[in-house]
């Protein structure tokens, strides 16, 4: 087994690959697709990773089935209190409502535009890359999102492709979109796989 041990692997296995990684998942308080944020959410979590919710205020964050509205979930952190250094890697789910808020926030904004230029992995879905094009870090970066984002990401600089999911690693970190719900599984499967080796990357210089 090239250089990892049979009982290296079993380890990581039973605890989890994403153990020990702090996991943020970046939303306004109002319009997310619960879809869009449970099943990642979900996924970490099984992953073992640590997981934050923040909100541009702290408390109660509406959830969305498309139009009807879901469940609340609490924010204990605002996104004026979360710090870079207390985060691997970020989740940005979607929702239209939710994504056009996220943009307006300057805090999250300027967390996202550290993140890239510090080398964090970032997945973002359906209509969340609107904060991307917000924080000016799309230049040269190929990814997808809902259709009605194309012509906003490419003013920005990016290069949009109508895929599943894609993984960009033309730049300083590496980016996963995908387009809307019916590509949660890809989504969720290749974030595990990337934060794997770039969230840990990052955990490894704490």
């Amino acid at each position: 087994m090239s250089e990892r041990t049979e009982r290296e692997d079993a380890t990581e296995e039973a605890r989890g690959p994403l153990d020990g990684l702090r996991v943020a998942f970046v939303v306004a308080n109002e319009g997310v697709e619960r879809a869009e944020l449970v099943r990642p959410w979900e996924a970490v979590g099984a992953a073992g990773a640590t997981r934050l919710l923040a909100a541009t205020d702290t408390g109660a964050v509406q959830l969305m089935d498309h139009v009807d509205k879901g469940p609340r979930w609490e924010a204990g952190l605002s996104t004026r209190e979360l710090r870079l250094e207390d985060v691997d890697a970020i989740v940005l789910p979607g929702g239209a409502v939710n994504s056009d808020e996220l943009r307006t926030d300057a805090a999250a904004v300027s967390l996202l535009r550290e993140a890239f230029e510090a080398g964090r992995p970032v997945a973002a879905i359906c209509h969340a890359p609107w904060s991307l094009v917000e924080a000016d870090v799309l230049g040269n970066r190929t990814l997808t999102s809902w259709p009605s984002l194309r012509t906003d990401i490419e003013n920005a600089g990016g290069i949009w492709v109508d895929e599943p999911v894609q993984l960009c690693t033309d730049g300083p970190n590496a980016l996963v979109t995908s387009r809307k719900p019916d590509d949660l599984e890809l989504f969720c499967s290749t974030l595990l796989r990337v934060f794997r080796v770039e969230g840990r990357s990052e955990a490894s210089h704490r």
